[in-house]
């Protein structure tokens, strides 16, 4: 009796096991840079080949109307952590190397999310969203950074390959520095350094427009930087750093839930893939960069593989924006492009307000939980915080995070309702509502809290119905004057709401926030 007994609590304790552990499944988001909607061979590319992505695909959920927040990188990032589109604050635009912390600490964070449910929080690869408080010493302990709005631990580059200071932060300090070389860095006043403009000679990849400042690995990059010679980065070997890093995390981790944010940096400016992968592809450094990216996302996946914990860990495939081909260096990838459309069927990339600029690569892949797919619902990076918190169980009212949305049915392929509106950034903003997309004649930068922006009038207005005209080639403005007006009015309506946003914390709301940490 007593062994039937036993005999029937072990099946039980056994068939709860995935159950239990389903209620807090790893998370991990792999973040590409620059990758546009056409780049990888699921979405439609043919000249160059993505397995490993491929995979995620044919074995999850392919989204054809997922986006990122902006159609560049600080801002795509900022709204992705914040749950907060990027214009509705200041000071969100690209960052420059030593651009104070733009995420105040304090506030929610897709990061805080998993940390205050108990999960180990990590950040590994470019970072682009700011560090220190506007007085940067690279030479001690830097902060705020990562580990003040949610993360465990974080490997950094701290910016952008193509600008200074070309160095790893882990944690709080530069890697490998030698204290008899101190750090000095400049966006505004020159140093005694060679530049890539006055010494054309000394590179190896040369500049198309800007980037001829401080030169590092033969290549000149924006800014200027002296010292640090023992910790400067090889941009041949940042894929592998990247990935031991995000391997080494998964790792030690591997007995506990788990987030981790992998953002890559491989096919953005300067590219310059790892010797193995060169001449991959016969589209130059942006193709192999494209291969090594694929690789990065094959690693990540054979460990979780290896580890047994494919079956719980949900992972996430996206991009920070659409493609762009020359992004200030000359390296081929004009010349070599041939037939390959970075965006696929869409119109813009990089920089853009057409779909290009923020419809990218979204896919999601959970082995046994995730059906696999395609879906049409209509998502953004935004969203990930209220999602995440709906998956984890953990509630989510925050009012620093007035934009992100829970559709957790939609991102695990149980629904095909997305979004109803989105509203997608450029240098001004656009509306999708359903199949219509609204781009208004705007004046001015990037709309935020604090802006009158003008939004102009009809005549000048872009309406384009996607259901039929998915490059945006034809603008019915003028055929469809009432639901311009109806457009117009959706994106009044949700920009005017910024002024009720409060975004960053409240002195009160800090100290309660505090003390959760």
């Amino acid at each position: 009796m007593m062994f039937r007994l036993l005999s029937f609590l072990l099946v039980l304790t056994l068939a709860c096991a995935p159950v239990l552990a389903a209620d807090k499944p790893n998370v991990i988001i792999i973040y590409a840079d620059d990758i546009g909607y056409g780049d990888v061979s699921c979405y439609g590319a043919t000249s160059v080949a993505t397995p490993n992505i491929d995979r995620l695909a044919e074995e999850g959920l392919r989204f054809r109307d997922g986006h990122c927040a902006s159609a560049t990188c600080t801002p795509s990032r900022y709204a992705m952590l914040t749950g907060e589109y990027a214009w509705r604050q200041t000071g969100t635009g690209i960052a420059k190397g030593d651009q104070a912390m733009i995420i105040e600490p304090g506030r929610t964070t897709l990061a805080t999310v998993f940390k205050n449910a108990g999960y180990k929080t990590g950040v590994v690869g470019k970072w682009h969203l700011g560090l220190g408080d506007g007085t940067m010493d690279w030479n001690g302990k830097i902060g705020p950074g990562p580990q003040s709005i949610g993360f465990d631990y974080c490997f950094l580059m701290p910016a952008t390959g193509d600008r200074v200071p070309c160095v790893y932060v882990e944690n709080d300090k530069v890697l490998n520095l030698d204290s008899a070389d101190p750090i000095t860095v400049s966006f505004g006043k020159p140093l005694d350094i060679p530049t890539g403009k006055a010494n054309p000679e000394m590179l190896k990849m040369h500049p198309s427009h800007g980037h001829d400042q401080t030169i590092v690995n033969g290549v000149s990059r924006i800014g200027f930087m002296t010292g640090g010679k023992s910790a400067l980065w090889r941009d041949e070997d940042m894929a592998d750093e990247f990935v031991n890093k995000a391997l080494a995390f998964i790792d030690g981790h591997k007995a506990e839930p788990f987030f981790l944010y992998f953002s890559t940096h491989d096919i953005h400016v300067p590219r310059m893939p790892h010797e193995r992968f060169v001449g991959k592809t016969g589209m130059g450094p942006r193709g192999d960069t494209i291969v090594e990216f694929d690789w990065c996302v094959g690693e990540i996946m054979k460990a979780l593989d290896e580890q047994g914990l494919t079956e719980n860990t949900l992972v996430i495939l996206s991009s920070d924006n659409g493609p762009v081909i020359d992004d200030g260096y000359h390296d081929d990838s004009v010349e070599k492009l041939g037939d390959h459309k970075a965006a696929g069927p869409l119109r813009g990339g990089k920089y853009s307000l057409f779909e290009g600029g923020t419809r990218v690569p979204f896919i999601v892949h959970w082995k046994g939980r995730v059906q696999p797919g395609v879906s049409d619902a209509l998502m953004c990076q935004v969203d990930f915080p209220a999602t995440m918190a709906a998956l984890i169980g953990e509630g989510f009212n925050v009012p620093t995070a007035p934009d992100s949305e829970n559709h957790l049915n939609a991102l695990l392929g149980e629904s095909d309702e997305g979004r109803g509106i989105l509203i997608e950034h450029g240098k001004r903003v656009a509306l999708r509502h359903g199949d219509w997309k609204l781009i208004p004649r705007g004046a001015g930068p990037a709309i935020n809290a604090n802006t009158n922006t003008e939004l102009g009038n009809d005549s000048n207005h872009q309406l384009y119905n996607l259901a039929n005209d998915l490059g945006e080639t034809t603008n019915v403005a003028n055929q469809h004057p009432d639901k311009v007006t109806e457009l117009m009015e959706v994106l009044k309506a949700e920009i005017a709401r910024a002024d009720a946003a409060p975004g960053l914390l409240s002195g009160e709301a800090k100290a309660k926030n505090k003390g959760k940490k």
